[in-house]
C-alpha cells in the first residue's frame, strides 16, 4: 500500500529523494526561474497569458528532469500542492545555499 503523508514536513524528505540528481535540480531551478520571470512580466505588462508561459516552462523543465534525468514520475501527479510547495522550497534552498545542485 502506498504511503500517504499527513503533513508537508513528512512529505518533504520524500520529495528530496525524488530530486537527487544535479540535472534534475538544475532543470527545476531553471524552470522555476522562468516561472518567476514570466510572472513578473505578466504583472508589468498586464498580460495574464504570460502566466501560462511561466507554468508551462516550470513544469516542462521539471518533467524533463524527472523523465530523462532522474527517471522517475513527478510527485505532482500524487501530491500536487505539496509538490508545488516543495518546488518553491527547494528553489529557495538552492538559491541561498541550503541545498546543493
Amino acid at each position: 500500500m502506498e504511503t500517504r503523508f499527513k503533513s508537508f514536513e513528512e512529505f518533504y524528505p520524500f520529495y528530496l529523494t525524488e530530486h537527487k540528481k544535479t540535472g534534475t535540480r538544475l532543470l527545476h531551478f531553471i524552470g522555476t526561474s522562468l516561472f518567476f520571470g514570466w510572472t513578473a512580466t505578466a504583472v508589468v505588462y498586464f498580460q495574464p497569458l504570460y502566466l501560462l508561459y511561466g507554468i508551462l516552462n516550470a513544469y516542462g523543465f521539471a518533467w524533463i528532469g524527472h523523465f530523462f534525468v532522474e527517471k522517475n514520475k513527478p510527485a505532482t501527479f500524487q501530491y500536487p500542492l505539496w509538490s508545488l510547495r516543495g518546488d518553491f522550497k527547494l528553489y529557495f534552498d538552492l538559491l541561498f545555499g541550503k541545498e546543493k545542485f
